[in-house]
């Protein structure tokens, strides 16, 4: 099987399709002609840069670029996931990037290293592709776990109050919220494992189908993502709600949103 290469003008006949959102937010008035544009723009920017650097990358093979892109990334992923959220604590940032980072390096790094044996393990050409894959789900969990659980928290600051002054520790008044948030965070990978294969095709196995690869293989490689990617999302997850609770509790056994600030 053949490997077809885009041309810059098949490339500028795909982004003619963005006329078609044009066209609808100018028919109905929904006045998202310049969040369009802007958008398309910056896309095509940061992909055509991201290309440019992975190539450079992929040349050197150097470790040191890999962890260096593995942090840059890390701290892209915790700036967006809290820019998603409503509300805001001290501490937010490091919270949202410790827990994506060190979950996601270390899950790819197990699927690098154990499961596909690539050697060298910081092997750009796979290591930078499945972190990514795996990160960007983890901030898809990450911000809506980490939403949800300050949400529930002050919905439910009575109730939690009143469990703190009977005697419940500050674990046994935040459960319900802990857990709320987790699930909330973990649902949206678990639907699309459900459907995978029946309403879409992933787009990890799409594009080695494309480039020539075996389907078969293709389907493995994806599968093993998805369990990568279910396990470093539910970690993330898990991680960043646990450190928010400790952040909004004290040692005390107090519940302290004036901690927690509207953004």
């Amino acid at each position: 099987m053949n490997y077809i290469t885009i041309s810059v003008w098949q490339l500028g006949l795909a982004a003619l399709l963005i006329l078609i959102n044009l066209g609808i937010s100018i028919a109905l008035r929904l006045g998202l002609e310049r969040s369009l544009a802007i958008a398309s723009v910056r896309m095509v920017v940061q992909l055509l840069l991201v290309g440019y650097v992975l190539e450079w990358i992929f040349a050197l093979n150097n470790p040191i670029l890999v962890v260096g892109i593995s942090l840059f990334m890390a701290s892209v992923a915790a700036l967006a996931a809290i820019n998603r959220t409503a509300r805001r604590f001290a501490r937010m940032f490091w919270s949202s990037f410790i827990s994506i980072l060190s979950t996601t390096f270390c899950l790819t790094s197990l699927v690098v290293i154990g499961i596909l044996q690539v050697r060298p393990w910081y092997d750009p050409q796979y290591f930078i592709p499945l972190l990514g894959m795996v990160m960007g789900n983890a901030l898809s969990g990450v911000s809506l776990g980490l939403d949800r659980f300050l949400e529930g928290l002050v919905s439910r600051q009575p109730e939690i109050e009143t469990l703190l002054s009977l005697g419940a520790t500050r674990w046994e008044a935040a459960r319900g919220s802990i857990r709320d948030a987790l699930r909330t965070g973990m649902l949206p990978t678990i639907n699309s494992m459900m459907v995978v294969g029946l309403v879409s095709l992933p787009g990890m196995m799409t594009g080695q189908i494309l480039a020539g690869a075996d389907p078969l293989d293709a389907v493995r490689y994806q599968i093993t993502i998805f369990f990568a990617i279910a396990a470093g999302t539910a970690l993330a997850t898990i991680i960043v709600v646990l450190l928010s609770f400790r952040s909004l509790f004290s040692s005390s056994h107090q519940l302290r949103l004036d901690r927690l600030q509207k953004k």
